[in-house]
């Protein structure tokens, strides 16, 4: 397996094991931490890495922490985690992520969405992600700062600005007619004129 593969794979992976972090402090409300690595594992699966996951736990924790995410009480002997706002706006953004991923209507209203942004490069890597999240999404590039999305997806897009900080960079269109769109009919499987 290539570098590059590996680093993508290790950085899902701490994708996901933050956000699994978030949604178990999220149900529970106010967890224990100690009570807290099993949570994971039990979210995640049981994938033969139980003891890795719960030595990452800690590491995750403290990542959440200083992004702000979480924060550590502490209460008779005892150390709890609880989610900040923060840490529920971060959930909230990987819902709507994966709901407007997973989840299309099934009439398109024959609207395309158009984000197009303007970062300068001295904010390439915030530029890379945006383009990143994007993709993962299910966006067509169309140039490299004007990305286009046939469904409804106004509230992801505020949320994406409001995560990465950038919301005067970024312009979101709804757009009626865009000429020659044969081919992004057939790219997302819309019905032709």
């Amino acid at each position: 397996m290539g570098n590059l593969e590996q680093q993508a794979r290790k950085s899902r992976n701490k994708r996901d094991m933050q956000n699994a972090a978030l949604v178990a402090v999220s149900t529970a409300g106010l967890i224990a931490v100690a009570a807290l690595a099993p949570k994971l594992v039990n979210l995640l699966g049981s994938t033969g890495l139980d003891a890795k996951l719960r030595y990452q736990t800690k590491s995750v924790l403290g990542r959440l922490a200083r992004k702000g995410c979480i924060e550590f009480v502490k209460e008779n002997d005892s150390t709890f985690v609880r989610l900040t706002a923060r840490g529920e706006q971060a959930l909230e953004f990987e819902r709507q992520k994966r709901s407007l991923a997973n989840g299309k209507p099934r009439r398109w209203n024959k609207r395309y969405r158009l984000v197009i942004f303007d970062i300068p490069e001295k904010r390439r890597s915030l530029r890379t992600r945006l383009r990143a999240e994007l993709a993962s999404i299910g966006f067509l590039r169309i140039q490299d700062s004007t990305w286009l999305y046939p469904y409804d997806c106004e509230e992801f897009v505020a949320m994406l600005k409001a995560e990465l900080r950038i919301g005067k960079d970024v312009l979101y269109a709804i757009v009626e007619q865009i000429e020659n769109d044969g081919w992004i009919r057939k790219h997302f499987s819309l019905p032709s004129k």
